[in-house]
């Protein structure tokens, strides 16, 4: 977590605690990814895994356990745990322990197990991270290069000829015939401009509109906020409820965050200079579903914030063909 993650996330519980109070708790995230390589680390190759199961357990000094507990990674491979009260999760590990719809044949050995790390405490919220999880397929993917550190192929000096007065005895030398000049290479076509990467910003009232529809490249208006979101948003806003409608919330400190969250999120997936990334959206919401009223109005207002552009970035979408 970032200096200015720490910031916001000080001040978030500040205020719930000066306002509204906060109870005791403690909050666990993580990621869960498809090691395609059998590496044992993330790559460029890798993806984030959703239906994954992930079990945290703890054990006391004689190595009993004495808590465990399993959840379900979402549609980006992350998963929230949240223990009631202060437990002590100083000797905890998280571990992926099955697998789901979303392995697509990556869910046949799990990575190691890591540790819980306490990265935050404050009016007894505790905040742990886990680094991330990994699932691998039975072999590596045939993308996946050979080795890390390959064997070069053994290189062919040509043997200067001896000439006459070369010593009795020497090796016999030739030369290589001299290789066809290659034609001339074709002159490639101009790059295209990158995907995404224009700064843009749009209110949710750009994204229920239908000359929009086809920038809902990643996300389906049909897809359940409970599967996008998370456990915590299920628990709040029920599971059947969609994308689409939740962009129709208004009127309540909680429909606004969710129509402002769904809003981010959209944007995060249209502009690689939106100022949250995916993850980092779905994680906020989580915070603000477990705080206070009062935090969840804050992160409500700061998503509202960033998809105006914050004074300075406009919308880029165009009308769909």
């Amino acid at each position: 977590m970032d200096l200015a993650h720490k910031l916001l996330l000080t001040a978030l519980l500040i205020v719930a605690a000066a306002l509204d109070g906060t109870q005791a708790a403690a909050m666990v995230s993580g990621t869960v990814f498809c090691d395609q390589c059998k590496d044992g680390q993330r790559s460029l190759f890798d993806y984030p895994l959703n239906g994954m199961k992930v079990t945290i357990t703890c054990a006391d000094g004689n190595g009993q356990v004495t808590m465990s507990r399993e959840e379900t990674t979402n549609l980006f491979g992350s998963y929230v745990m949240r223990f009631d009260g202060t437990p002590d999760l100083s000797n905890c590990y998280a571990q992926v322990s099955g697998s789901g719809q979303g392995s697509n044949g990556c869910g046949a050995t799990a990575g190691p197990s890591q540790k819980l790390r306490l990265m935050f405490r404050m009016f007894g919220m505790e905040i742990y991270g886990v680094d991330s999880l990994l699932s691998q397929p039975t072999v590596p993917m045939s993308f996946c290069p050979r080795s890390a550190n390959p064997v070069p192929a053994p290189r062919i000096t040509p043997t200067r000829p001896s000439g006459p007065t070369a010593p009795a005895g020497s090796p016999p030398t030739f030369r290589l015939p001299p290789l066809p000049l290659l034609p001339p290479l074709p002159p490639l076509p101009p790059m295209p401009p990158l995907p995404f990467s224009q700064a843009s910003a749009c209110s949710h009232q750009y994204w229920t509109m239908p000359e929009y529809k086809c920038y809902w490249r990643v996300l389906n208006p049909e897809s359940k906020v409970a599967l996008i979101f998370g456990p915590l948003a299920a628990r709040r806003y029920g599971t059947d409820m969609t994308l689409w409608e939740s962009l129709q919330g208004r009127g309540d400190p909680y429909k606004t965050l969710l129509r402002e969250g769904t809003t981010a999120l959209l944007n995060s997936y249209n502009s690689l200079q939106f100022p949250y990334n995916s993850v980092a959206v779905v994680t906020r919401m989580n915070w603000a579903l477990m705080g206070s009223t009062r935090g969840a109005l804050i992160t409500a207002l700061r998503f509202i914030r960033a998809n105006a552009g914050s004074g300075n970035v406009t919308c880029k979408l165009t009308p769909c063909k």
